[in-house]
């Protein structure tokens, strides 16, 4: 197999806190929109954490038969709009062989709703009243699936599951893929669903959720402040394309899609590594696959989850990655600040904030940002975008388990 394949960027598709497209979410995010506010899918008055970046005014059923409705997790139906908008802003439908085109859709936790709702079922009233729809309907597995049935992709179709890196591992397993010759194109991205009683109660008991009430000074990274992360809900899909392929049919091209790194700590459950080794190895990977230099004005999506450990691991893994110099130049934010942080879905905004970043020359800011911390001392573009003609975009992204992930685009 042929492993100098390039691979572009021809559709996206966005489900999100601020914006249930992508032109939604992107005006969103540039102008500074917080997505944060109080929970609203499920009484949270026993719970220390009320706030959450929920996805508002989605209709399933814009996407899905009711019948299809009734029979997937909102994890799933996030997955499936958030896809089809992709296929069709990439116009891909009929444009691969089937056997050619695959998924690779990441989630972290999966249906969870779903699992919370039959187990109360099953304690409640007994095994003979859970559904039989529990187990495809709450596995994680499914997003791919209906994806791929959807849109008639019999290539490989497979889930990513790597917590908070899910979405950026499907994206970099899916450029192999097509890099390395075993598919012309694939639907990739995350998807997560987990604003729910048992997800949110467990966040807070692990201590990693902000309990702040006021949605200004609750997603807070790199701020001094900060105290733990805001959950957040969405799904984003990213068509992946081989490049020949996508100019001979004349596909409109966001980016390439020009390296990847993926890393464990090896340390700890849930702590990254105090010296960012892993993470740091993941940039460094990533910006070698793209053809690093000095010359290159940067930008980094940070994974900037707001918990104190998070931002100042990642500050120094940015560090070492760039070099203190080169990193003290690059352009830093954390869109989590925006749309809290998505789990599964959240390397997949990111990734889609990095393409349209360079497509535009406007770097999303970090909102809320008002106290500095002396562990925190980059360029985190607060509170408001700023221009700048970026060449290089970096997209981190740090999840539970140590799992690391760096995804690197240029324009074409």
């Amino acid at each position: 197999m042929s492993e100098n394949r390039r691979v572009v960027v021809t559709g996206l598709g966005a489900v999100t806190p601020v914006g249930n497209n992508v032109k939604d979410t992107w005006e969103g995010l540039k102008s500074g929109k917080n997505g944060i506010a109080p929970i609203t899918l499920f009484d949270t008055a026993n719970y220390k954490a009320k706030l959450g970046a929920e996805v508002k005014g989605f209709d399933p059923k814009e996407y899905l038969e009711v019948n299809d409705v009734l029979r997937t997790d909102r994890y799933t139906q996030l997955a499936v709009a958030a896809a089809q908008q992709a296929a069709a802003d990439g116009g891909v439908e009929g444009a691969v062989e089937p056997e050619r085109f695959g998924v690779y859709f990441g989630s972290g936790i999966g249906g969870i709703s779903t699992f919370e709702r039959e187990h109360t079922k099953l304690m409640e009233k007994g095994p003979r009243r859970v559904s039989s729809l529990f187990i495809p309907m709450m596995i994680a597995n499914m997003a791919s699936g209906m994806i791929a049935i959807r849109h008639g992709c019999k290539g490989s179709a497979m889930p990513a599951v790597t917590a908070c890196a899910s979405g950026s591992n499907a994206i970099g397993e899916a450029m192999r893929m097509i890099r390395h010759g075993y598919a012309d194109a694939m639907i990739t991205g995350g998807a997560e669903a987990a604003v729910s009683p048992c997800g949110v109660a467990g966040f807070i008991n692990m201590q990693a959720l902000s309990t702040s009430q006021d949605p200004e000074a609750a997603s807070l990274p790199f701020d001094k402040r900060r105290a733990g992360f805001v959950i957040g809900e969405g799904a984003v899909a990213l068509i992946l394309e081989e490049y020949e392929h996508a100019r001979a049919r004349g596909a409109r091209i966001y980016g390439e899609v020009c390296g990847y790194g993926s890393t464990c700590d090896a340390y700890h459950i849930t702590a990254p590594h105090p010296e960012a080794e892993g993470g740091a190895r993941a940039m460094t990977d990533a910006m070698r696959e793209a053809g690093y230099t000095s010359g290159d004005t940067v930008y980094v999506n940070a994974h900037g989850t707001g918990t104190p450990m998070n931002d100042a691991v990642e500050t120094i893994a940015i560090k070492k990655a760039l070099g203190e110099g080169a990193a003290s130049k690059a352009y830093v934010s954390s869109t989590k600040s925006m749309v809290g942080h998505m789990l599964g879905a959240a390397g997949a905004i990111e990734a889609m904030a990095c393409l349209l970043a360079l497509n535009e020359g406007v770097v999303p800011p970090t909102i809320n940002l008002k106290e500095r911390d002396e562990a925190c001392d980059l360029n985190y573009v607060p509170n408001k975008a700023v221009k700048a003609e970026i060449s290089l975009a970096l997209s981190n992204s740090l999840g539970f388990g140590g799992h690391n992930a760096c995804l690197a685009f240029r324009k074409v």
